[in-house]
C-alpha cells in the first residue's frame, strides 16, 4: 500500500521571535484600550445617573397649548406648572400663584370649616339626645317670653304717662290756642323729653329681645337637625 503523506487543510502559521520593541509597543496598546474601556464605562454610569437629575418643566399658555423647556418663560412663572424627571414622571406639580381675593376666600372656607367642626364636637359633649335639646330651647325661649312680655308692660306705661304729659301740654303755649295760655315749665318739658326717650329705649330693647328670640329659635333647630344628622337619627 502507497504511504499518502497527510497535509493540513489550513496553511501553518510561523511564530517569528518577537522583539523587546514589539513587546513594548503591544503593551502601550493593551493600556490604551484598558483607559478607553474605562472612560466609556465611567461615561456610561454619569450618563444614566445624571438623566433622572435633570428637570424639564411643563406648562400650559393662554391658548392651552401646551410647551416643555428647561425653563418657564417669565410671563408664565406664576401659572401652574409641572416639574418632570428625566425618565419622564411627574416629580413636582406648581399650583399658579393665587390672587389675594382667593386666598382671603380660602381663608374665610378654612375657618368657617374649623367653626363648623367645633361647633359639632361641642354639639355632641353637650347633649346627649334630641329632647335633652328641645327642653334646653324651651327653656330659653320661655325666659325670653318673660322678659318680652315685661319689657311690653313696662312700654305700655310708659306710653299711657306719655299721653298725659301730652295731654297736660295742651294748656300751655305753644300748643294751646288760647293767646293768654302760660307758657310750659320746664319741669313738664323735661317730663316730656324723658318720658319719650324712655319710650324709644324699651321699644328697642323689645326689638332685640324679639330678634334674639327668633335668632334662638332658628339656632336651635338646627342645633337638632344637625344633631340628627352626626347621630344618624331619622
Amino acid at each position: 500500500m502507497r504511504n499518502i503523506p497527510w497535509k493540513t487543510p489550513y496553511p501553518r502559521l510561523t511564530m517569528s521571535p518577537v522583539s523587546k520593541g514589539d513587546t513594548l509597543l503591544k503593551h502601550r496598546v493593551w493600556v490604551l484600550c484598558a483607559s478607553l474601556l474605562l472612560a466609556s464605562a465611567t461615561l456610561a454610569a454619569t450618563s444614566s445617573t445624571s438623566i433622572p437629575s435633570r428637570k424639564v418643566y411643563k406648562w400650559v399658555d393662554e391658548q392651552g397649548i401646551t410647551h416643555y423647556g428647561d425653563r418657564i418663560p417669565p410671563e408664565y412663572a406664576k401659572q401652574e406648572h409641572d416639574v418632570i424627571n428625566g425618565h419622564g414622571i411627574e416629580v413636582e406639580r406648581q399650583e399658579a400663584q393665587k390672587s389675594p381675593e382667593q386666598m382671603a376666600l380660602e381663608d374665610e372656607m378654612r375657618i368657617e370649616t374649623q367653626q363648623r367642626a367645633s361647633r359639632d364636637k361641642n354639639l355632641l359633649n353637650t347633649y346627649v339626645s334630641v329632647q335633652e335639646i328641645e327642653h334646653q330651647r324651651d327653656q330659653r325661649l320661655n325666659l325670653l317670653a318673660d322678659q318680652i312680655k315685661v319689657t311690653s308692660q313696662f312700654l305700655e306705661i310708659l306710653n299711657g304717662k306719655m299721653q298725659k304729659l301730652r295731654a297736660g301740654s295742651m294748656r300751655f303755649k305753644p300748643y294751646s290756642d288760647d293767646p293768654n295760655a302760660p307758657p310750659m315749665s320746664d319741669q313738664v318739658a323735661e317730663d316730656l323729653v324723658r318720658v319719650g326717650n324712655d319710650i324709644r329705649t324699651q321699644e328697642e330693647n323689645l326689638r332685640e329681645k324679639r330678634s334674639e328670640a327668633a335668632s334662638m329659635s332658628k339656632q336651635f333647630d338646627s342645633d337638632i337637625a344637625r344633631f340628627k344628622e352626626l347621630k344618624g337619627i331619622h
